[in-house]
């Protein structure tokens, strides 16, 4: 597999080349990553050319439409999916909620929902509000010292009742990488289907859906090098179950029937600069323009990311002083790595770090149920320090170097 070009890459990322940003570390990845340079031109040619309503008759308006419906299709393309089982909204927490309203239109009370412990909070409170509505939410719940989930936990909480199951495909705090398709099929074989939270899964590679077998998968583009929206796949397997959202003459149209607010127009034409970068890459490290492109941009993150996720877990994990929340194995996790540790508070080594010139975080990162699993107090929860595939070993280094400096 060819070696990803560091960089090429950062050459993409103008913050890397911002003055205020040198010698600064990015470890603050899983709140929102740096925009590539395809997505601000994207934003920059659409306020300049086309600000203007879409789909109309004159040619900015044409224009403006185009590109928008070409943020659909590449998303499709890249997702393994058909166009018309994707739509853009505000955000995932936004549209989280607004799917579970979608359902709760053909639920009845009896019904039952379960939901994994180890969610962000975008994936669990619009779930766990049903209860308030006679709909039976279960609680799948985590391992209570390392944080996984066990699917024989999972299946118990089936019966003929169940029509939903709630999980993430990877998490915010304990970055477990699930293996879905088998979890699908048995969620399937109940009479159920699967709703997925990629959030924290898609800014290491997006996924190939299909093969997942989600029947709902969302994700958030700014955390994926684009721009403030969520995106949202519902497939053909899901729609019998969800009653539309959006205003009762939009019902029919794909784009639209669960979104209730008109698009961000400018923000959905500029997700097509996610897909320019990524194609780009896929170019510059030899692959064709084919059907391959999305699976080997994939690799190319991941293999980039293992690399140097793997010594940073072997230092926290030899720390006598630190709990490593999740696994020590890089293959099986994202390059999002918590720790409490017993010499000072969260809040202080993220303050401490910052004087390294390390850009990490502290707190629950609305991951306040997985945290209480634990027996984390959310209220000063874990560090983290959370990469992607542009993260250099320098900076790696810098910031374990930090660490053993502060602990």
């Amino acid at each position: 597999m060819t070696k990803l070009d560091l960089n090429y890459v950062r050459s993409q990322f103008p913050a890397f080349s911002t003055p205020k940003l040198k010698d600064h570390a990015n470890f603050e990845n899983a709140g929102g990553s740096y925009m590539c340079q395809q997505v601000i031109d994207r934003f920059s040619r659409y306020f300049e050319q086309r600000k203007v309503q879409p789909y109309g008759y004159y040619k900015a308006s044409i224009e403006a439409g185009e590109e928008m419906d070409q943020a659909h299709e590449r998303l499709a393309h890249y997702l393994n999916v058909h166009p018309h089982e994707v739509m853009y909204g505000p955000s995932t927490s936004q549209n989280t909620y607004v799917l579970a309203q979608g359902f709760l239109g053909r639920m009845s009370a009896g019904d039952s929902i379960v939901v994994s412990e180890q969610e962000h909070e975008a994936n669990a409170g619009s779930w766990h509000r049903m209860a308030g509505r006679g709909i039976t939410v279960k609680v799948w719940p985590i391992d209570h010292e390392t944080g996984q989930l066990n699917t024989d936990d999972l299946i118990p909480l089936l019966d003929e009742g169940t029509k939903i199951v709630a999980m993430t495909h990877c998490s915010n705090v304990i970055a477990e990488i699930h293996d879905i398709r088998p979890i699908a099929d048995l969620v399937h074989d109940a009479g159920a289907i699967l709703v997925v939270d990629g959030v924290s899964y898609c800014p290491h590679g997006l996924p190939d859906v299909d093969a997942l077998g989600a029947d709902v998968y969302l994700f958030s583009a700014y955390k994926t090098y684009g721009p403030h929206q969520g995106a949202m796949v519902i497939r053909d397997s899901a729609k019998a179950m969800i009653e539309p959202q959006a205003h009762y003459f939009n019902h029919d149209i794909p784009e639209k029937y669960m979104v209730p607010a008109g698009p961000a127009h400018a923000q959905v034409a500029a997700a097509n600069g996610m897909f320019d970068y990524f194609d780009a890459i896929d170019a510059y490290h030899g692959g064709a323009d084919d059907g391959g492109r999305p699976r080997r941009v994939e690799k190319l993150f991941r293999n980039a990311e293992i690399a140097n996720l793997a010594p940073m877990l072997e230092y926290l994990s030899q720390r006598n002083d630190i709990r490593l929340i999740g696994s020590t194995d890089a293959n099986r996790r994202a390059p999002t790595v918590t720790f409490t540790s017993s010499r000072m508070s969260s809040c202080d080594i993220a303050k401490k770090l910052a004087y390294f010139g390390v850009m990490a975080g502290a707190g629950n990162f609305y991951a306040v149920r997985p945290l209480d699993g634990l027996g984390i107090n959310p209220d000063d929860g874990v560090v983290r320090l959370s990469f992607v595939h542009y993260t250099t070993r320098a900076e790696i280094d810098q910031a374990l170097n930090a660490l053993d400096q502060i602990l």
